[in-house]
């Protein structure tokens, strides 16, 4: 099992997203995803998304908050719980990121470009202003193959 956070940090109608281009045999290449990373031993979710924004973004979060928890099952990799997190404040200006491009994107745009499809859902949550939740996604390869929400399955 794995522990990670995943933060979308909000400007206007954008988040800074990140194109995942630079890392060998990243699960994420290629792929636009929010700001985060694995925990270092003795972190909590909240020390996580702030040592990783500022380690990937150059950014010091001001104001954030913990949005949800995302459970991720696959038959390639290891079990994830993704811890994920919305943030509008910071301070600082974005440095260059060792894992790919950075870059503001609007929000309508996002959906377009190339995303796990386990994130729309979430992206959806997000946007809905949902209560805290937990969000089970199950992939075969990088096909969603079931999405339970709250303990409810939905189709996907």
């Amino acid at each position: 099992m794995i522990n990670t956070t995943l933060l979308y940090i909000q400007r206007g109608h954008q988040y800074l997203m990140l194109h995942r281009t630079k890392k060998e045999n990243d699960l994420n290449r290629d792929k636009w995803v929010g700001i985060g990373g694995k925990f270092e031993d003795g972190e909590s979710p909240e020390d996580c998304v702030k040592r990783e924004t500022l380690e990937e973004t150059g950014l010091t979060l001001t104001q954030y908050r913990y949005r949800g928890l995302v459970t991720f099952i696959s038959d390639r990799w290891p079990t994830e719980y993704m811890h994920l997190f919305t943030a509008t404040g910071f301070t600082g200006a974005i440095g260059p990121c060792d894992e790919g491009d950075l870059a503001w994107i609007d929000k309508a745009a996002l959906r377009q470009m190339p995303l796990w499809q386990g994130d729309h859902i979430f992206l959806d949550l997000l946007e809905r202003e949902e209560p805290f939740f937990s969000l089970k996604l199950v992939y075969q390869g990088e096909r969603l193959v079931q999405a339970v929400l709250n303990g409810e399955t939905r189709l996907v």
